[in-house]
């Protein structure tokens, strides 16, 4: 076999020309080209990862806001929840003192009421028992009214303290009342009964009180003795107003 080197140098001249024409006109343009192609593919892959990023972290924030403004409401609706329990619990208490005290208010009407109702039936029952007895004292005679209740003066002042019969001993004249005007005899009689029980002579100065109906009653600066019917009548009808009660 025979190898022209001549020829065969000459093809690799013209191969070595072809790789340097191709690697200059193609090869590295294409190169260029593909690099520039793959780094903008990189750029867009970074611009979209950072975009998705930014819509992750600002989904998040919606939700991170949406879950703050879910408590808040969550809080507030346990805190008007509560308020009002306390308002209710305030207006029921409010309610129940009302009613309370309306209840108390009525109780002490009704007991003024009954107080009155029975003030007023004692002054009715003392007026008409001092009409029945007057009625009948007029039928007796006028020494009934005043003969009677003398004895019983003299015991009533007998009765006081002795201190307090000193005072009257010493307070002479004393003042004496009498349904009518007293006979000279009857105001003896009352001073020398007054005279026995107090050990000291004794003047009366006598005035008329028809509202005792029958009966005597002695003042002195220190102490009185109700020894009438009148007197009689108020304790009676003092003691029935109280015993109601």
């Amino acid at each position: 076999m025979h190898i022209d080197w001549w020829t065969l140098g000459l093809q690799t001249v013209n191969v070595l020309v072809l790789i340097f024409i191709l690697s200059r006109f193609f090869f590295r343009p294409l190169t260029a080209m593909i690099a520039a192609r793959r780094a903008a593919v990189t750029a867009e892959l970074e611009a979209a990862r950072a975009s998705k990023e930014a819509a992750a972290a600002e989904h998040q924030k919606i939700a991170d806001e949406a879950q703050a403004l879910a408590a808040r409401r969550a809080t507030l609706a346990h805190e008007a929840a509560a308020e009002a329990a306390r308002e209710k619990e305030s207006l029921i208490a409010a309610a129940h003192a009302e009613v309370e005290a309306m209840r108390a208010s009525a109780a002490a009407e009704i007991a003024r009421a009954r107080e009155a109702d029975r003030a007023a039936e004692a002054d009715r029952a003392s007026t008409l028992a001092v009409d029945i007895a007057a009625k009948l004292c007029a039928r007796l005679p006028d020494t009934a009214l005043v003969d009677g209740f003398i004895a019983g003066l003299g015991e009533g002042v007998a009765a006081l303290p002795d201190a307090t019969r000193a005072q009257m001993a010493a307070s002479s004249p004393l003042a004496l009342a009498a349904p009518r005007a007293l006979s000279a005899a009857e105001t003896a009689a009352c001073e020398a009964a007054l005279s026995r029980v107090l050990g000291a002579p004794v003047t009366l100065a006598v005035t008329v009180d028809p509202r005792l109906i029958a009966g005597l009653e002695l003042s002195a600066p220190h102490g009185i003795v109700r020894n009438s019917l009148k007197g009689d009548l108020d304790r009676i009808a003092k003691e029935l107003t109280r015993h109601d009660r």
